[in-house]
């Protein structure tokens, strides 16, 4: 049996699944936890990861390793590959002046995003690369003139498995570089320019390798393959295709599809990043997902079943009680600063039902806005495949149909982002033109006629929310 190795350093905790490469059949696995926070000290991703192989039986006697990671976290470093400061993760919007000051200095409104857009196919965001780049610049500028390189998580984990070396043996892939905003889909190449007129100046940046092409290697000679980003290497667990859409429920909450053409939406909603394949992956993302129902079960003082007990034991609309998920600012829409909201509190909608139905409603209405993006986009809807620790509530996989508009495929709970890494691995360790065919296992399908009062009643509380600032 040859064995493979898959790793998913994501924003909460690092998952190791040891698989037979030809058959995708788990042997063996570890994790451990990653700190709290919107920006972490790098060390505790390889902390972490340390932990998480000696949990899972160690790597000696795999024949590869992958690694996919959380997206845009920005790691800088300096001259001799010391880590410059706390990395800043996706999830920290302290850069969302840096953002539009971007698109501004290219034109500002339609024309600054149109610009970006076709450069890189997305709009910067507070989450992107390139914009913490330009906070960094300006808010620390002496940290700022240290920084030699930057690179993502996953860049520097496999950077680091593969026994470090020069700022040169950097190495990452399309799809995650496709989320820095100064690396274009289109085109395959970097965008120095955008680069340098974010942070002022060029840095060194990790080569960008195909699919399957070697990063470096083990101490004990196995190659490490070129990793991935999260929902890159989600898309490939998962075994997604042109025509299906993904809609991850995790920390963050993730619509993509798999698509043979990259697009370039001026409106922001959209980002154009590429796959693990060769293909793109046209994405939305929202800041708010699982966490969501993680609060309202926290308000209400019940675990997560409950939860989705109350909510499936109140009625479709929850009597016009409605939850606008905004929890931590959003990023889609645009709106860093927000926060949510609840509407239509009346004497009958005041019970733990009504709100937990509300919950579970709000969080995947913001997901349905991103399958419209998407629609909108062009992407063709065949399937729509459910996974994340969200998923695994009975209550979401029950009412997403009812939102969503068309059936859900449910496959059964997994690490789809270790596993789309171990995939990966299993490709570089056995050649051939495309990964090897693993099976998710038998999905559940779930079909409920749609209630578009629901997402009727969320649209007009949602455009009551507005991207609020400190002193407002």
């Amino acid at each position: 049996m040859t064995l493979v190795a898959g790793v998913d350093s994501s924003t909460q905790s690092c998952k190791v699944v040891i698989r037979d490469a030809e058959s995708g059949e788990l042997v063996r696995q570890g994790r451990a936890p990653h700190p709290d926070g919107t920006e972490v000290d790098p060390r505790a991703w390889w902390e972490a990861l340390q932990a998480a192989i000696a949990q899972a039986g160690g790597l000696d006697d795999v024949a590869a390793v992958a690694i996919g990671g959380q997206q845009h976290g920005m790691v800088c470093l300096d001259g001799s590959g010391e880590v410059v400061r706390p990395a800043l993760l996706w999830n920290d919007t302290r850069s969302a002046g840096a953002a539009a000051d971007l698109v501004e200095e290219f034109g500002g409104g339609e024309t600054g995003r149109r610009a970006w857009a076709e450069a890189v196919g997305s709009v910067p965001l507070a989450s992107f690369t390139v914009t913490k780049l330009r906070w960094l610049a300006r808010h620390e500028p002496e940290l700022a003139a240290r920084a030699a390189a930057v690179c993502l998580p996953h860049d520097w984990l496999t950077w680091r498995l593969g026994g470090a070396g020069g700022l040169d043996a950097l190495r990452t892939d399309r799809g995650d570089a496709s989320g820095t905003g100064y690396w274009s889909p289109a085109t395959g190449g970097y965008r120095f320019d955008l680069l340098e007129a974010a942070f002022g100046r060029r840095l060194a940046v990790p080569e960008v390798l195909g699919p399957a092409e070697r990063a470096g290697a083990l101490p004990t000679g196995a190659p490490l393959g070129p990793g991935t980003g999260d929902n890159a290497a989600a898309a490939l667990g998962v075994g997604a295709l042109p025509g299906d859409v993904v809609v991850s429920i995790g920390t963050s909450g993730t619509v993509f599809s798999v698509a043979d053409k990259p697009t370039a939406d001026a409106s922001g909603l959209v980002a154009g990043f590429a796959d693990a394949t060769g293909r793109f992956l046209p994405l939305v993302c929202t800041l708010n997902a699982a966490r969501v129902l993680d609060a309202a079960a926290a308000m209400l003082r019940v675990d997560l079943d409950e939860l989705a007990r109350l909510a499936l034991a109140a009625p479709a609309g929850a009597d016009g009680l409605v939850l606008v998920p905004y929890l931590e600012g959003e990023r889609t829409p645009n709106r860093p600063l927000a926060t949510g909201a609840v509407h239509g509190l009346t004497l009958r909608t005041s019970t733990a039902a009504h709100l937990a139905r509300a919950a579970v409603e709000g969080m995947l209405c913001a997901l349905a806005d991103g399958l419209d993006a998407l629609v909108a986009q062009g992407v063709a809807v065949n399937r729509i495949i459910l996974v994340g620790g969200g998923a695994r509530s009975e209550a979401v996989r029950r009412i997403a149909p009812e939102i969503f508009g068309c059936p859900v495929l449910v496959p059964p709970p997994g690490e789809y982002v270790a596993d789309g890494a171990a995939r990966q691995a299993a490709w570089v360790a056995l050649g051939g033109e495309a990964p090897p065919a693993w099976s998710t296992g038998q999905e559940r399908a779930y079909e409920a006629p749609a209630v578009p009062l629901v997402r009727e009643q969320y649209a007009r509380a949602r455009d009551l929310v507005t991207n609020r600032t400190a002193e407002e």
